[in-house]
């Protein structure tokens, strides 16, 4: 008797944990960057840059490694909330930098409308892509930055750090 209780009790315990939901095979991380205005001679740019490190080992003439990436997705978005353009992809490895641009020119017509004197807000947010069980290192950090579209000269420049990205060490599973 004392076996079929046993066999019951597995029995459920199995179906509970069969009936749990899936780890999902990837686990975005997205980050939304600080608002910023942008006037009709400006260019907003948002760049995010992979501070891991790789890593590799070698033992006698074996040598592996996993090389530090990062893949993503920079979105622009204007005052009302509606996306600007598409979202831009992106992989860099470590110590690399990727960086997507919108000019004031793919804003308007704003909704609602540029101020009186041609300013308008826009915000951008960055998406890590983190692959459970990869294993691969990813350590992003961003900013995002206006400038003079004919000159280049910067004019505003916020960064977000890697601290943004804090929780997506946690995430990634091992």
């Amino acid at each position: 008797m004392r076996l079929v209780f046993s066999l019951i009790a597995i029995s459920l315990c199995a179906g509970a944990a069969l009936a749990q939901p899936a780890i999902p095979s990837t686990l975005p991380l997205t980050v939304n960057l600080p608002v910023v205005g942008l006037a009709s001679s400006e260019t907003a740019q948002v760049n995010v840059v992979n501070l891991a490190n790789s890593f590799q080992f070698t033992i006698g003439a074996f040598s592996s490694g996993a090389t530090a990436s990062c893949t993503g997705a920079i979105s622009f978005y204007d005052a009302s909330g509606s996306a600007i353009g598409a979202a831009t992809s992106f992989t860099i490895g470590s110590g690399q930098i990727f960086s997507a641009t919108v000019p004031y020119s793919a804003i308007i017509p704003a909704d609602p409308p540029p101020t009186g004197n041609g300013r308008t807000t826009i915000r951008a947010t960055v998406t890590i892509n983190r692959t459970s069980g990869g294993g691969i290192p990813c350590s992003p950090a961003s900013n995002i930055e206006t400038f003079d579209t004919a000159s280049g000269v910067t004019h505003v420049h916020v960064e977000s750090g890697g601290t943004s990205f804090g929780l997506a060490g946690l995430l990634q599973a091992r």
